[in-house]
């Protein structure tokens, strides 16, 4: 009877077991595919309404630049927050009246110049197929049986409209005038609330530990991304100065816009420098017409950016904000597909927030040690492991 009552025994010991695994295999399924739904969703509806978005973060990336200055007047000059927040705020708009003005002649100018620039890459493209005979040849024999199968010889050409790309970007200026200017008026109301926006976010937490922690976070947040931003705009700066100096120095037209656009690009990791080299190389190819009209520029553009890079931007930036290059690529391209160029200058600001909040989630250890560029000692793995 024991023998007999074992074996029946044993099924029901092993089913509960067998049913427990399976019901946690089967609940981790939809749990992952829930979570891959709503970020699925949610950068669509990003994407949908950038519009939108895009000026209510700018409006929340510069409240986090500028509400310690807010503060320091509150609290040590005695100013009413409003005047201090009206007084950031007209500066702001005036700093980009004057870029704006000082900008649109020269890009204009750039602009017109376009379709001379793609006629000298295409004459140079021409040069090189002639002297390789064979590519030549082969282009030739393709050309005639295009043209025999059509019944005419069409040739092949480039063509590049100036005035029509002028009149695209000036339909543009009102749709970017109206998104700048909600976003100012939206940075007013932000940063003459003071911390009204911290008491909100606190007291919409219901424990006493989740408001500590938030606060944490938005203090840690605003202080990183504050010292961030004003390093790299100082660095962005330098390099602009020194880019402009360099591209004057060759006989460059139009330094001083390559200089504020080299400032402007260098937001932008690792692509912006390489569109900047792109920009210096055609344009001395379109002046002076040689191999070292277009390599030089492109050259000295790429010294100082790496020197900018490998050596300034370490030294200033340090540690704590240093983070996975491979990381910042990915960033840098996903939301440059999610809101183009502009997404490609928010995406350092996101990242850096984004590693901010995962350091203080547990369940988000592993991104925030994935985003940063501190490396753990093998010693340590090796003794986690064992």
């Amino acid at each position: 009877m024991s023998e007999t009552s074992g074996e029946t025994r044993e099924p029901a010991i092993v089913a509960p077991a067998i049913g427990l695994v399976n019901r946690q295999t089967f609940q981790a399924g939809p749990r992952w595919a829930i979570v891959g739904i709503f970020l699925i969703m949610l950068f669509g509806a990003l994407y949908l309404s950038s519009s939108f978005v895009l000026p209510v973060v700018f409006a929340l990336l510069f409240m986090l630049v500028l509400a310690p200055v807010v503060r320091f007047g509150q609290r040590r000059l005695h100013i009413w927050p409003p005047l201090t927040a009206a007084a950031l705020v007209f500066g702001t708009f005036l700093l980009l009246i004057g870029a704006f003005s000082f900008l649109t002649g020269p890009l204009t100018d750039l602009a017109g110049n376009i379709p001379r620039y793609v006629s000298v890459v295409n004459e140079e493209i021409d040069t090189v197929r002639e002297r390789l005979g064979a590519l030549r040849g082969a282009r030739m024999e393709a050309s005639e049986a295009v043209g025999a199968q059509d019944g005419t010889q069409q040739p092949q050409s480039v063509i590049i409209d100036g005035p029509q790309l002028l009149n695209s970007a000036a339909l543009m200026v009102p749709q970017i005038g109206a998104s700048i200017a909600f976003a100012l008026i939206f940075l007013f109301f932000l940063l003459s609330s003071g911390s009204l926006f911290y008491q909100k976010l606190i007291e919409s937490l219901p424990r006493l530990s989740d408001k500590k922690l938030a606060l944490t976070i938005a203090h840690e947040i605003e202080t990183e991304l504050s010292r961030y931003l004003f390093t790299i705009t100082v660095i962005n700066a330098g390099l602009g100065c020194v880019i402009g100096c360099l591209m004057w120095v060759i006989g460059l037209p139009m330094a001083p816009v390559f200089g504020v656009l080299a400032f402007a690009l260098n937001f932008i990791p690792y692509l912006g420098a390489i569109g900047g080299m792109m920009l210096v190389g055609l344009v001395g190819l379109a002046e002076h017409r040689d191999a070292t009209g277009a390599l030089l520029p492109v050259l000295l553009y790429f010294a100082a950016t790496t020197v900018e890079g490998q050596f300034l931007t370490p030294i200033l930036v340090g540690r704590r904000l240093a983070m996975n290059a491979a990381a910042i690529f990915l960033a840098v391209a996903f939301w440059g597909w999610i809101w183009g160029v502009v997404g490609m200058f928010l995406a350092v600001p996101i990242m850096v927030g984004v590693r901010i909040v995962a350091g203080y989630i547990d369940s988000l250890q592993p991104l925030a040690n994935f985003l940063s560029a501190e490396r753990q000692p093998v010693a340590e793995v090796e003794d986690e492991m064992t």
